[in-house]
């Protein structure tokens, strides 16, 4: 088995690249999904967020109010890791749990990807032995961020400029995809990429760090407070 850091900014288009590997055979394990999952209404991770934060980040039908959430941790680095002190554990845990499944389920030969948000931010490329970047200019990610999700342009810059920046993203990249253009031209390069890059790194998975021992995601910044932090999804 061979594991994959996917990552890039806030309306880049991280969604659409982790959408055509696994097309391509690749089992996806979607960071912002099992943040939601883990603090889902009857769960222990939503009872220690009320326990926490008070019964204010919840919204009339019991299930978190992330925008109520995001505004007590926005910008304050103290609530922020007490989040993250409830969360990571629970978040760690279910991506063992998946990867072990991934593993047993097609003995070992699965290309696993982890659609980490935050990736760069949290200084974990190194627990991956091939980190895709997805990219957009800032200007396009600025488009989309308000003409397909609604925000306003200083929303939009603030979210975008909360997160690593694209030289930082550069300096960690193997696989470098440019979604600035068509969805066609972004799925040749992913296409292209599986074929020259991801399909020969399976062979060598073991001993390269990409084995199902590895945990490079148990200490990754949960999903919800990258939604806090910086916006919804890719």
């Amino acid at each position: 088995m061979v594991r994959i850091g996917l990552t890039g900014g806030i309306g880049a288009g991280k969604s659409t690249v982790a959408s055509r590997l696994r097309d391509l055979g690749a089992t996806i394990i979607d960071a912002d999904r099992l943040a939601r999952e883990v603090v889902e209404p009857g769960t222990p991770g939503l009872a220690a967020v009320i326990e926490a934060f008070g019964p204010g980040v919840l919204l009339a039908d019991g299930r978190l109010d992330r925008a109520t959430l995001g505004k007590i941790v926005f910008g304050d680095a103290e609530q922020r890791e007490r989040l993250n002190g409830i969360l990571h554990p629970l978040i760690g845990e279910r991506t063992r749990a998946l990867v072990q499944e991934a593993a047993e389920s097609v003995a070992g030969e699965v290309v696993l990807v982890h659609d980490v948000p935050l990736l760069v931010e949290n200084g974990l490329a190194a627990g991956y032995p091939m980190v895709v970047v997805v990219y957009a200019p800032e200007a396009e990610r600025v488009r989309r961020l308000v003409d397909d999700r609604g925000m306003n342009r200083e929303d939009a810059l603030a979210r975008i400029r909360a997160q690593a920046g694209d030289e930082e993203r550069r300096a960690v990249a193997d696989v470098w995809i440019d979604n600035s253009g068509s969805r066609e031209a972004t799925e040749k390069q992913v296409d292209d990429a599986w074929r020259a890059q991801i399909e020969p790194l399976r062979h060598l998975a073991e001993g390269k760090g990409g084995g199902p021992g590895s945990d490079p995601v148990g200490g990754s910044e949960p999903g919800p407070l990258r939604g806090f932090r910086a916006g919804e999804r890719g």
